[in-house]
This record gives C-alpha cells, sequence and structure tokens, in this order.
C-alpha cells in the first residue's frame, strides 16, 4: 500500500471530485482532505491511499495535471517524525 500526498489542490476540491480524477487509475482504499483545525476551511491539499501499481500509475499519470486551474502536485507522502513540533524541550534556566 502506498499513501500519496496530493498537493495544490483548489480550495473548492471535494472528496468527491478528487476521487473522480484518481479512480480511473485504481482503487481508493483512503482518501483524506485536510481542513485547517481552527477554521474548518480546506487547506489545499490531502493523502489518497491505494495500492503499490494504482498509485505509481496515479502519480506518473497526474503530477502537474491541471485540476480546476491549478497544476497538481503529488508524491510519495513522508511519515512525520515522531515528537512533531514544539520547542524547547531542555531544561528551564532560572
Amino acid at each position: 500500500m502506498t499513501k500519496l500526498y496530493v498537493g495544490n489542490l483548489p480550495f473548492t476540491a471535494t472528496d468527491e471530485s478528487v476521487r473522480a480524477l484518481f479512480e480511473p487509475h485504481g482503487t481508493i482504499d483512503k482518501l483524506a482532505l485536510i481542513n485547517d483545525r481552527e477554521t474548518g476551511r480546506p487547506r489545499g491539499f490531502g493523502f489518497i491511499e491505494m495500492s503499490d501499481s494504482d498509485a505509481s500509475r496515479a502519480m506518473n499519470a497526474l503530477n502537474g495535471k491541471d485540476f480546476e486551474g491549478r497544476p497538481l502536485r503529488i508524491s510519495e507522502a513522508q511519515e512525520r517524525s515522531p515528537g512533531g513540533g514544539g520547542g524547547g524541550g531542555g531544561q528551564s534556566r532560572r
């Protein structure tokens, strides 16, 4: 299974429109468009999980393709490192 990062999505993109774009290239196991936590508005990117061969085919066919006026940016998603953001972590100075 491969997880694809789909970037530069138009803010009008819906699960249905993105699914319709990817389905001709294979079976979609998971699709998630990311929204801003505070405003609930789309952030312009999402993730799609497909079999390795379907994902490769979709990435080759759709990367750079115009979708509602924006060129898509598609790549294999990189796993986030544990621990996330935030600063510090050291001892406080007194």
